[in-house]
């Protein structure tokens, strides 16, 4: 079974930033009805997030099921990920070059991997990471890089969502207007 989730994370946002923004965007969602004020043992993982609001529909393509838990507002610097699984491969940024993890069958490539956890560890504790592709040789900075299944997004400020329906393109956008424009990218994922 499982709890599914989905992670809105502001690509633009800064730590100076972060408790602003996550405050503009908390109102926006309360003022919609999206989410309420108050803070409920609603959300896997934290002691506490706001649960649905009353026109929480808003927010979803289809009504196929009432939300059961709540929102969590992530606001440091944090490695967002689609929970189970691993990424499949990576692509450069400079030149769409594929960096494969696995063949076909499956297996893990000898080496593909470690350049990049290494620079996702770096990022984690600095806020700055690159990796060197290996066609181009070009080093790319790690939050440039696509990854599959849009696995990772590194970032300060993160709206995490439990168990909601999936998400329309427009309340995505208003969120984004909340946020003073910033460029926003949506991950789905399960625990």
């Amino acid at each position: 079974m499982g709890n599914y989730f989905q992670t809105i994370v502001d690509l633009d946002a800064v730590h100076a930033d972060t408790r602003t923004l996550a405050a503009s965007g908390l109102d926006w969602l309360v003022r919609e009805g999206i989410v309420r004020a108050e803070l409920t043992d609603c959300v896997l993982g934290a002691p506490s997030g706001h649960p649905p609001g009353p026109s929480w529909a808003k927010a979803v393509d289809q009504e196929d099921w009432v939300p059961s838990d709540g929102l969590r507002i992530e606001t440091s610097r944090t490695v967002f990920d689609c929970g189970q699984g691993e990424p499949s491969f990576a692509v450069c940024p400079h030149c769409a070059g594929r960096v494969d993890f696995y063949t076909d069958r499956m297996e893990e490539i000898e080496g593909a991997w470690e350049p990049f956890g290494e620079a996702i560890n770096v990022w984690s504790d600095t806020g700055s990471a690159a990796v060197a592709c290996p066609y181009c040789r070009r080093s790319g900075d790690l939050t440039a890089w696509t990854w599959s299944d849009d696995y990772f997004a590194f970032g300060y400020l993160g709206f995490q969502f439990w168990d909601w329906p999936a998400f329309s393109a427009g309340f995505l956008e208003g969120l984004s207007r909340a946020l003073g424009g910033h460029r926003v990218v949506l991950m789905g994922g399960k625990l």
